[in-house]
């Protein structure tokens, strides 16, 4: 039996053409910035040109090592990360005071990242913009808060130079971490926003993730800044280099895993494309039933590893059809007898265990045939997507026919909460409209 031709659908992707508002919001927030800070500092003259050289060599130095990481990190330069952060709490150097103020370190960072950009612009690439920006609003804030406290002298009044001085940069890193992880969540957010002009998904599910995330690397790089920072008020310049050669190494071990894990996810998504290379499923539908899954996992508040887990099963969900003797029409196997459903489940199953992945991806992979009140909650969000995919290229009237049909069928087959988030995630990407048509 021929395959029936498939509708073509438009599915979730990162946002194209003009940026979101909020986004345009914090790109404009940090020019205002460095525009300000860069006609100061002209204005004014750099103070003491040899911490400003030496700070600004080692953030654009760490930009250039960050080359080679891998897309999404949450910090792909944490060396540059640090010296930026430590510039923005120096006091002292060799036991002298400093005289920069804020607006000085917004413009030795801002110049550190333009320099260690020409390197990627001449090999045709382009900077990030959105991770620049968040850079120099967050190292803007961490300065605003110290030095103008520091240079009056307020700083040493409240707190000594002993502990309490220490304790009070350590407060300080801590609200830093809290400013960078509302702007990653905001970028984050804006980047999820579905194909078209529509609304960008929930911010509290990225902040909570961004928050969490801070348990990871960003205490390292936010505790390396502030040794950075006291060192160079001990023991002068001298101490950059020192302290900075276990962060590089650091930065080097970080690099080679961030590698090994998007290989990892990489070897996943064409191992999932055995199914459309042998003819079993339709092109793109794992790619599809993915990207998609993994919007629905967001907006029903799934995080961190739980996304992980429904992203590989999601790309891995059909990996059992390659059992079948003769291709099922159009790869949709909601049509098939129960028991054929179940087969194929397990079977999927068995091939993901093999693989090595986390045994939960193959838990979800062998519940697609099962009642969705027996299914772990990733497994419910596969299936839906997946008959959403599906029932698109039946042509069953577009995606208002398709979800439709899934909402006739919450009884036994898909939770009614699972069907209204992805009405919710494809409404707000205008595809219902756009299927309509």
């Amino acid at each position: 039996m021929p395959s029936k031709r498939r509708t073509p659908v438009k599915h979730i992707t990162p946002w194209r053409g003009r940026p979101p508002p909020a986004l345009l919001a914090l790109r404009a927030a940090a020019l205002v910035l460095t525009l300000a800070a860069s006609a100061h500092t002209l204005g004014h003259g750099l103070t003491e040109p040899g911490h400003a050289l030496a700070f600004g060599l080692l953030v654009a130095f760490g930009e250039l090592a960050r080359r080679g990481g891998a897309p999404g990190e949450r910090e792909p330069a944490p060396l540059a990360a640090a010296g930026a952060l430590a510039y923005a709490l120096l006091g002292d150097s060799a036991g002298e005071p400093t005289g920069h103020g804020p607006l000085q370190v917004v413009t030795v960072v801002v110049a550190a990242q333009l320099v260690a950009a020409v390197p990627q612009l001449a090999r045709g690439g382009g900077p990030d913009l959105d991770r620049a920006a968040r850079r120099v609003l967050t190292v803007g804030f961490a300065a605003v808060c110290f030095q103008p406290l520091y240079n009056s002298g307020q700083a040493v009044r409240w707190f000594g130079e002993g502990l309490y001085f220490a304790l009070f940069l350590l407060g300080l890193l801590a609200l830093t971490a809290v400013c960078d992880a509302l702007l990653a969540a905001l970028v984050a957010r804006c980047r999820a926003l579905p194909y078209g002009t529509g609304t960008p998904p929930p911010y509290g599910p990225f902040l909570g993730e961004e928050l969490r995330a801070l348990a990871g690397i960003g205490p390292a790089v936010g505790a390396s800044g502030v040794v950075l920072a006291l060192g160079v008020a001990v023991a002068g310049l001298w101490a950059l280099p020192v302290l900075c050669v276990p962060l590089l190494l650091t930065q080097v071990s970080f690099r080679r895993y961030a590698a090994v894990r998007t290989t990892y996810r990489q070897t996943i998504a064409s191992l999932a494309r055995a199914t459309e290379i042998a003819g079993y499923t339709p092109p793109g539908h794992a790619r599809r039933v993915a990207a998609l899954a993994t919007a629905v996992g967001r907006e029903l508040g799934f995080t961190g590893a739980q996304l992980t887990v429904l992203e590989y099963a999601a790309l891995m969900h059909d990996i059992g059809q390659l059992s079948l003797l003769d291709p099922v029409a159009g790869g949709a196997t909601a049509r098939l007898p129960a028991a054929d459903q179940r087969r194929i489940a397990l079977l999927g199953g068995a091939v993901v265990r093999r693989t090595g992945v986390d045994p939960q991806v193959a838990a979800v992979v062998e519940q697609q045939a099962d009642p969705y009140r027996e299914q772990l909650p990733a497994a419910r969000i596969v299936r839906t997507v997946n008959a959403y995919d599906d029932l698109c290229g039946e042509g069953v009237g577009g995606p208002l026919g398709a979800l439709e049909e899934l909402r006739l069928s919450t009884g036994h087959d898909h939770q009614p909460q699972v069907v209204e988030a992805l009405a919710r995630v494809l409404g707000r990407g205008g595809l219902t409209r756009a299927g309509a048509g």
